[in-house]
């Protein structure tokens, strides 16, 4: 016996099992003429008076439903967690009900996976302001921006033209939460974030704005060019109310100055550019702002 004389007897074994006894039945059945057939008459009384009113269901019945009136979206439902970020950011009048506000915000993943929101360092309303990309290790854990060996960099960085972190220098990052293994954020948690930075910026009102870093470069400025190419130039920085533009030149960020130190002189040009800019503008670098 062959093996598919095996699988046809094991197929008749199953039709049988399952009640089919006969291959075809005693009459032909034109389907095509019961699909044209018209529908029963209605059934009668047992007495023969008239027929049977149907009865109605006291639900609706399927496909019979009345019309429920769409609940109206929102912008944020629309907009996913951007809008809410935009409404939340929006919403802040001081740079304590943004924190306040990023605190309470849920939107994005990264909040999950970091140990702190890092917010800013420095004082508030100082005259220069930096942008930087994203906290690391070393910032996840202590809820401020720049405080591991690339911080550290910085701050030699910034001495090197009288700046100070704790005198005349206010510091953030575009996104507030530490990426899990310093990956590179995707474009829906740079949305998410985005609306804060720019309401941040806004806030603290710096006479100069300083972007470290392609990210926080090319995000900020919406340029599609690489660091390399934005560093050492000037770009007008325009707010999301439409305020005043702040000037804003962007440079490296200190954590690829480590990693390639040759890079270090051009780094030097753009902080003696930023010196020149702030002394031109007759800024005062003498103390904590008023």
């Amino acid at each position: 016996m062959t093996d598919r004389h095996a699988v046809a007897r094991a197929l008749l074994a199953w039709y049988l099992d399952a009640g089919v006894d006969e291959a075809i039945g005693p009459e032909p059945v034109d389907r095509f003429a019961a699909a044209a057939r018209p529908a029963a008459e209605p059934a009668t009384t047992r007495d023969g008076s008239g027929p049977v009113p149907p009865v109605r269901p006291a639900g609706p019945q399927p496909g019979h439903a009345r019309p429920v009136a769409a609940p109206r979206a929102t912008a944020a439902a629309v907009d996913g967690p951007a809008g809410a970020a935009r409404t939340a950011a929006a919403a802040a009048a001081s740079l304590e009900e943004l924190h306040a506000a990023l605190l309470a915000f849920d939107g994005c993943g990264l909040k999950v996976t970091a140990t702190n929101t890092v917010f800013a360092d420095g004082v508030p309303g100082a005259p220069v302001m930096i942008v930087g990309e994203a906290p690391g290790a070393d910032e996840d854990r202590a809820g401020k921006p720049f405080v591991g060996v690339s911080g550290q960099l910085l701050d030699r960085m910034l001495a090197s033209i009288g700046l100070d972190r704790g005198r005349n220098v206010y510091i953030s990052n575009v996104l507030p939460w530490r990426p899990p293994g310093n990956r590179n954020p995707t474009e829906g948690e740079m949305a998410a974030c985005l609306p804060f930075i720019r309401r941040h910026i806004e806030l603290a009102a710096p006479k100069v704005l300083v972007l470290v870093g392609g990210t926080s470069a090319k995000t900020l400025l919406d340029r599609s060019e690489g660091i390399t190419r934005l560093r050492g130039r000037w770009f007008d920085w325009q707010g999301p109310s439409g305020g005043p533009a702040i000037p804003a030149v962007a440079t490296y960020h200190p954590a690829y100055l480590l990693r390639s130190p040759g890079q270090k002189a051009s780094a030097w040009k753009d902080l003696l550019a930023l010196k020149r800019r702030l002394t031109e503008a007759g800024t005062d670098l003498s103390g904590r702002p008023e």
